[in-house]
């Protein structure tokens, strides 16, 4: 069985999968410091209710934006599971080439995102991710990673809003009923509702007018259902395409040597 970790700024999502299909998905809020024994606490009590057992793990692939937590990541694959993780980063074989000045700055996740949606969605295509940050990624007819856009979360938006005006309150984002808000609060909402439907439609259009063709529009992450009520432009949601790309990169790639077999007695 597979561990795949995708260590975002927000969560860390762990999910494990049989070779056939994902077995469970757990998430743990991102703290670069927590241990590798913090993390074994936790998921080990949820393999245990799911029926799981450490030892069925035989890879772990881990991908990370937040380079501060892949120590303590690769730790608890190492200790705990007894297996060197496979660490997705450029240098890996993704079977696509990456087209960018610098193929090491890129995020994990906007790798992953791409390898995943052109292997089930094909291409070309454009991946919105609706984390931290709102990414646009695009990926060409041949699978290939030609780079994109990354403009500010909607969660991050909302609450520089409120820090920044002192008047304007913390709020949760949801679908207005109407655009022009009656108080400050629907106001508010309308803004970054509207504004985000308003910056898909118009990153999409403009990136599918410089490639010049139609690009299939992908979508994940938590809000990718709301903003798609909003818009006909996305055509695919998929919650879980970062994690299948960890999948599919772990059976692309063999199964990295241990570094360290340090197990639990307890296991």
């Amino acid at each position: 069985m597979l561990l795949a970790i995708d260590a975002g700024n927000t969560n860390v999502v762990f999910a494990v999968h049989d070779g056939t299909e994902w077995r469970g998905r757990w998430r743990i809020a991102t703290r670069p410091d927590r241990t590798s024994d913090e993390y074994a606490v936790w998921l080990l009590a949820l393999f245990q209710h799911a029926g799981l057992k450490v030892a069925e793990i035989d890879r772990c692939a881990i991908g990370t934006v937040v380079p501060a937590a892949l120590y303590n990541l690769r730790r608890l694959s190492r200790e705990w599971f007894g297996v060197e993780p496979l660490i997705a980063r450029a240098a890996v074989d993704w079977g696509f080439q990456i087209k960018v000045d610098r193929p090491q700055e890129v995020g994990a996740d906007r790798l992953l995102n791409s390898l995943a949606s052109h292997h089930h969605y094909q291409g070309p295509l454009v991946v919105i991710d609706f984390g931290t940050a709102t990414t646009f990624d695009v990926v060409d007819k041949d699978g290939a990673y030609l780079g994109g856009v990354i403009a500010p979360g909607v969660n991050l938006s909302l609450e520089a809003l409120h820090q920044a005006a002192a008047r304007l309150p913390r709020i949760g984002i949801g679908r207005p009923q109407a655009v022009i808000g009656r108080d400050t609060v629907a106001a508010m909402q309308s803004g970054i509702y509207w504004g985000y439907v308003g910056l898909i439609e118009g990153i999409v259009g403009r990136i599918q007018a410089e490639y010049e063709a139609h690009l299939k529009v992908v979508a994940t992450g938590g809000l990718a259902p709301l903003f798609s009520e909003g818009t006909t432009i996305i055509e695919k949601i998929d919650p879980d395409i970062t994690l299948e790309g960890l999948r599919l990169l772990a059976e692309r790639n063999p199964v990295p040597t241990l570094q360290r077999t340090v197990l639990r007695d307890a296991l």
